[in-house]
């Protein structure tokens, strides 16, 4: 929580996870994609977060979650705190 709070991630975008790849805050179960295509655009934005730990999500899947998934999104937060849909995951 002070980690996130130091980088400037919003807590109520807040995960289990926050990471800071090249300048990005990073917060949560974010697919490598996701991190490959922000680091290639690079907007001008604090990070990605993928708020809570859906079950599917990178991390959180695999065969101790018998092949549920949950529809999430992977949002794009802006440095004032604000969000846009960067993906979305049925």
């Amino acid at each position: 929580t002070a980690v996130r709070a130091a980088l400037g991630m919003p807590q109520k975008l807040g995960s289990c996870h926050t990471a800071l790849v090249q300048g990005y805050v990073i917060e949560g179960h974010v697919p490598a994609a996701d991190i490959q295509r922000l680091l290639a655009e690079k907007p001008k934005a604090l990070g990605l977060s993928v708020p809570g730990m859906p079950i599917g999500s990178p991390g959180m899947d695999g065969p101790a979650y018998g092949g549920k998934r949950d529809a999430y999104q992977v949002l794009l937060v802006q440095r004032d705190g604000s969000t846009q849909v960067f993906s979305s995951y049925a």
